[in-house]
Order: C-alpha cells, then structure tokens, then sequence
C-alpha cells in the first residue's frame, strides 16, 4: 500500500500545483522556462504514475474489503463508462461536446473514478479511485477562479464530435473486451 500512496503523492504533486497556487506555478515556469517546467512536471507524474500501477498491483491483492456492491452493479458502471473515451478524445477535439461539457476531460475522470468507485470496495480501490474522483472535484472548482489555459488540440470542426464519438466508443469496445483484462487483469464483463 505504501507505493501506491507514494505513487498518488507524487502524481497530484504537480497535478494540484494550479489548483493551490496558480500564480506561484506562472511565475516558477517563467523562471525555470516552460520546456524544463513541464519536463519536470512530465518526470515527476510519470514516476507517480509508474508507483501507482507498481502499488495498485500489488495493494489491490492483499487490500480489505470494506463494502461490496450487487452484481447487477456492473452493468450501470458499463453504462456510465461508455462517454468516458469520447470525453477524452472531445479535450483534443473541439467541438459541442467540449463546449456543452466545458472541460470534457474532467467529466471522464469523474465518471472513470465514481463509476469504479461503485463496484470497487476495497481499500486500495478506494484510495485509488477516490483521490482521482476528489482530484477532479478540485480543479473544477479552481477553473472557476483561475485563468484557463489553452490546451493544444485540433482545429474546431463540426465532424471533431463524430470523431469523438465513433472513435471513442471504439476504443471503448476495445478496452472493455481486451485491454482491461490484458493490463488490469481483470475482465469487466466477466
């Protein structure tokens, strides 16, 4: 368990640095200059991001249970996961998906976290989930009070939100049936 909590700690390090103080992070990176600010940003998440999948690994094993939920569970945690890769793709791809949804990446992070909160009981899965759903939480209320940046994407198109949606929801299919089992060891549809 401590590499997991090692590995979220290094992560939303950098991750929470605009949330807290967005002045301090715009004047650091105009210091340091921006490549080595998010090479250092990139460095630090990735070794967080390494140390969490290390220690969900290996937590997740050996973690208590502290609720389980019914088996028909599953199916609503299919459904609220199907926007989920077209949120992502609709961060890069503006369009009335981005625009209706505001920060498309965040609404898929909180449906990623909460939907396997509901099915996920353990104490690891718990501490994984959650602080990724209370991490969301977070930065959305910050974008209200700090100024946005410009996320680098393609050019704004009507055809972007069918390419979010066919292309995400193939990806969904995708992972679903093959790559969550591959990479998670576990298959959600049994």
């Amino acid at each position: 368990m401590d590499l997991l909590i090692l590995g979220l700690v290094l992560f939303f390090i950098p991750h929470m640095i605009s949330v807290v103080n967005h002045q301090w992070r715009d004047r650091t990176t105009k210091q340091v200059g921006e490549l080595t600010w998010k090479a250092l940003y990139a460095l630090i998440s990735l070794a967080g991001f390494l140390l969490i999948i290390k220690g969900y690994g290996e937590a997740r094993l050996t973690s208590e249970f502290l609720y389980t939920t019914p088996q028909w569970m599953g199916h609503l945690v299919a459904l609220l996961m199907l926007p989920v890769f077209p949120l992502l793709l609709a961060t890069y791809l503006p369009g009335r998906i981005q625009s209706i949804t505001k920060h498309p990446m965040l609404v898929a992070t909180k449906l990623w976290a909460l939907s396997h909160l509901l099915v996920n009981g353990r104490v690891a899965e718990i501490l994984l989930f959650g602080s990724f759903l209370i991490w969301a939480v977070l930065v959305r209320i910050s974008l209200k009070r700090r100024p946005q940046r410009v996320v680098p994407s393609a050019p704004k198109k009507a055809m972007n939100d069918v390419i979010a949606l066919v292309v995400g929801i193939g990806l969904y299919v995708v992972f679903a049936l093959h790559l969550h089992r591959m990479l998670i060891g576990v298959s959600p549809f049994g």
